[in-house]
Formats: structure tokens, C-alpha cells, sequence
């Protein structure tokens, strides 16, 4: 009998994060209580960063507002923006990394390892880089282990592809 399989992988479309990044840019150019002041978000799609800078951390968090509001509408999971901490400078402008996660992080990919085999199903989790292969003769439980799979929070946004 053959073998049946599925990966599980955490990917965000870096197109769609520029296109939010870019709507944001605008509605930040366009609002009047932003007029005069340092409001600056920047995407660097090779580090998979957006740098944001602000007058002050009010205005800092309004910019991350207007990004995560434009990141939903796009169906970017919040879960895969990473807010690094706030730094401000002594002129009091404000600075954040936020990180674009791509892929499964090691710690984050034992624990989901980890929850398969306590789900007690016949299947096999394989840890390959930065996704998870699980394999099984019978494809109810590959089934059942995405079901159990998605009622879980796990801090990454999780896909699953190549059902075979």
C-alpha cells in the first residue's frame, strides 16, 4: 500500500506584504494627522524587514495600525509579522523592526511534532528544514491530524500543501 503524505510550511506572499506596505504609505501620505510630521515605513524584501520610524511612539503606534490593517485586507496573517522592541533615540524619534517570519522556526516545529504524535494517530512527522512531512497508510488520518492541527495556536501562521 502507498505511503500518503502532506507538508506543513509557513509562507507569506512577499508581494502581498509590499502591497500592504505600499496602501500604507499612501494612507500615511494622505492623512492630515500625519502632515509635518516623521511617519516613514520602508520594506526590505531581501532581510524580509519592514523598518518603521516615527516622531514618537503615538505616531508609532498608529503607523502599526494602519500596516496591520492593510496586512488583513491583503489576508496576511498577523501571526507572521514580528515586532522587534521600540527604540527611540534621544531626539525622542521612534524606531521598529518588524520581521516577515517565512517558514517554521526549529523550537516552533518539535512543538508541532510533538503535538502530532500525542494525537495517538498511525502517522510518521519528519522535520525538513523549515516545514513538517507527515506520512500515513490511511488518508482519514493525515485528515485528522490537519483538523487537530488547525485548533491548535501555535504563533505561526501554518499551511498545509502537497496532500498526496
Amino acid at each position: 500500500m502507498a505511503q500518503n503524505s502532506f507538508d506543513i510550511v509557513s509562507q507569506v506572499d512577499l508581494q502581498e506584504v509590499d502591497n500592504a506596505v505600499q496602501q500604507a504609505i499612501k494612507e500615511i501620505s494622505q492623512r492630515f494627522d500625519f502632515k509635518g510630521k516623521l511617519a516613514k515605513v520602508e520594506f526590505d524584501r531581501n532581510e524580509k524587514k519592514i523598518l518603521l520610524s516615527a516622531e514618537n511612539d503615538f505616531v508609532l503606534k498608529s503607523i502599526i495600525e494602519i500596516l496591520q490593517g492593510k496586512a488583513v485586507r491583503r489576508q496576511i496573517p498577523l501571526k507572521a509579522l514580528s515586532f522587534g522592541t521600540v527604540e527611540t533615540n534621544v531626539s525622542g524619534v521612534a524606531k521598529q523592526t518588524v520581521t516577515v517570519q517565512q517558514g517554521i522556526p526549529k523550537e516552533k516545529a518539535k512543538t508541532i511534532v510533538q503535538a502530532i504524535k500525542t494525537t495517538g494517530l498511525k502517522v510518521q512527522p519528519q522535520i525538513q528544514e523549515d516545514q513538517i512531512r507527515v506520512f500515513g497508510k490511511n488518508r482519514d488520518d493525515l485528515q485528522a491530524v490537519i483538523q487537530s492541527l488547525r485548533q491548535r495556536d501555535f504563533d505561526v501562521p501554518l499551511q498545509f500543501v502537497n496532500y498526496r
